[in-house]
């Protein structure tokens, strides 16, 4: 079997969107037990500079949306940061997966050793091989800001543990 830019995403990406799903629920399920408005944890940050939750599942889509069609050679989606509720932000993780499914896989799989170049940050640009830029920067982006996501709803209690995380818990 040949692993592929696009094999190698979905796979992945299909694992964090499943995890943060389901984390999504446990914690909207937990707020609901505790009383809690879902405005008090989407707001919530590990530490005063950090994003809140909610912007670490939002940078989950925009990563994986915005890097898959970068190397599909398209637009991104369109997904406006206004997410309000857990059932709102677990909307637009369905979404970000849809739209990744909907990319031309001939194109993000197109010379995996051609260099791309992105934006990384305010007024930088990086310049990767194509395979590089997928595992080192998207999926690496993906990752970190949904185990951010993970880890602020651990620090609220939320009983979620590693198989949550790992899309394995259902």
């Amino acid at each position: 079997m040949t692993l592929t830019l696009s094999s190698v995403a979905r796979t992945q990406l299909d694992q964090v969107y499943r995890a943060l799903d389901g984390i999504l629920a446990k914690g909207e399920a937990f707020a609901r037990d505790k009383d809690v408005e879902d405005s008090v944890w989407l707001n919530w940050r590990l530490s005063p500079d950090m994003f809140s939750f909610a912007r670490q599942v939002q940078l989950v889509s925009d990563f994986s949306v915005r890097g898959l069609s970068r190397l599909a050679g398209v637009t991104p989606a369109s997904m406006p940061d206004d997410e309000t509720s857990f059932a709102e932000l677990r909307t637009r993780i369905e979404k970000a997966r849809e739209a990744v499914w909907a990319l031309d896989t001939a194109a993000i799989d197109a010379d995996p050793e051609a260099n791309i170049t992105f934006p990384a940050g305010r007024d930088r640009e990086l310049t990767l091989p194509r395979q590089a830029y997928l595992q080192n920067f998207v999926i690496a982006n993906a990752l970190f800001h949904a185990s951010t996501a993970y880890n602020i709803l651990r620090q609220l209690g939320v009983p979620i543990g590693k198989a949550d995380m790992m899309g394995m818990s259902r």
